[in-house]
């Protein structure tokens, strides 16, 4: 290969048999399929993957938008898996598969024979990624899990409540849980293919959602109990302060971080109050940490005299990180996001034009593929089919 000739998909000539649904597992196998996996999304007959019907679906019911969100680039075949002409079916693509990503419950995949010793009789060196709710070794193992349920058992529910005094309990607005433990079902498959290329050896992966996003919450916000004794309260406080939100404007609000001593007296200077520092309050670096609500209700005080492009542009001359604060629904039309190409409007065979959203990772190495749109219920079941009965036995 010369040295200008891209190497293939990292990926190419993986094939992953996909046996999830909603979130969790398929933005793990959607982040495969976007590193050149073949990935085959095995749905059950006549409803497929319930998050074909979490919204309105423009022409074919079964094809929501949140289903476009996680389900580029690959195949769909519907499976009875409880019958055995289609059971067979599924056999004779683990037999060729690297890679089953399932978040069926145990119990369930004992009864379809599809637990890890089973399919490891079929594939020896197969690569089995169970995404599961609960570490399956814990009180846990044999509960549902959804992502409102694990924000609640993380502790995720709890936080918006230190920020903003209201006790009620809440869940952040994302599927943030199911996507964190997506992200990590998703190294973690690309570990233990690693890990086959090097020894041969296939093996059993579990990718609990609670222990995934309890680790990514708790990270920072064990806090003072990170020690024994505790040394302080949970919760990161920079994370928790009620004060350190949007500055507003005269059209808007704005986004500006102080995280260095001198950049407390650059923001300011920047907003013509460079005396206001000058305060004994704010003489030396932990004097300024105990008085950042007073600091942040000062800047609050003087950012409505600028409009959000005169403020930006003078964060950004001060070299100063600040961001407008943007509605969700004008992210198409950021112009950052349009200059790297982030968004594509493309055409669907079936449902239209539609923006895709770009996968975040640029590698050097590989070209950026032309993903296939998400497919509609067993739209290649004929196909693959008919390739399984082609091969020899």
């Amino acid at each position: 290969m010369s040295e200008n000739t891209p190497a293939p998909p990292m990926l190419q000539g993986i094939k992953v048999v996909d046996l999830t649904t909603v979130v969790f597992g398929p933005y793990c196998t959607q982040i495969l399929a976007d590193l050149g996996a073949e990935v085959i999304k095995v749905e059950t007959p006549g409803t497929g993957d319930a998050l074909r019907w979490a919204a309105k679906a423009p022409v074919t019911p079964g094809m929501s938008p949140a289903f476009f969100g996680f389900n580029h680039g690959k195949r769909s075949i519907a499976l009875d898996l409880k019958g055995e002409a289609d059971a067979a079916v599924m056999r004779a693509l683990l037999a060729e598969a690297d890679l089953f990503v399932v978040n069926v419950r145990g119990k369930a995949l004992d009864r379809l024979g599809l637990d890890y010793d089973a399919v490891r009789a079929i594939r020896p060196d197969i690569v089995y990624v169970h995404c599961v709710g609960f570490g399956q070794d814990g009180p846990y193992a044999d509960l549902q899990a959804y992502d409102d349920v694990i924000q609640a058992a993380s502790g995720a529910a709890s936080l918006l409540p230190r920020v903003d005094g209201n006790p009620r309990p809440r869940y952040l607005p994302s599927l943030i849980a199911d996507k964190v433990a997506g992200l990590h079902a998703a190294y973690a498959a690309l570990a233990a293919l690693f890990h086959r290329q090097r020894t041969g050896e296939g093996q059993r992966v579990e990718v609990p959602m609670l222990e995934a996003f309890s680790s990514f919450m708790l990270n920072e916000h064990l806090g003072g109990q990170t020690f024994d004794p505790p040394v302080g309260p949970v919760g990161y406080q920079r994370q928790l302060d009620p004060d350190r939100q949007p500055f507003p404007t005269a059209d808007g609000h704005v986004s500006i971080v102080a995280y260095t001593y001198d950049s407390w007296d650059r923001i300011f200077a920047l907003l013509d109050d460079p005396d206001f520092l000058n305060d004994p309050r704010f003489a030396g670096g932990a004097a300024r940490m105990a008085n950042l609500a007073v600091m942040y209700h000062r800047i609050a005080e003087l950012t409505p005299r600028l409009t959000t492009a005169e403020l930006i542009a003078r964060c950004q001359a001060a070299q100063i990180p600040a961001q407008p604060v943007r509605d969700i629904g004008a992210m198409l039309d950021d112009p950052h996001l349009a200059a790297t190409g982030f968004f594509r409007r493309r055409e669907h065979p079936s449902e239209g034009p539609y923006h895709e959203i770009g996968a975040p990772v640029r590698f050097g190495a590989m070209p950026t593929a032309e993903r296939s749109p998400p497919p509609l219920l067993d739209q290649d079941g004929a196909a693959i089919r008919a390739e399984l009965a082609g091969k020899p036995d």
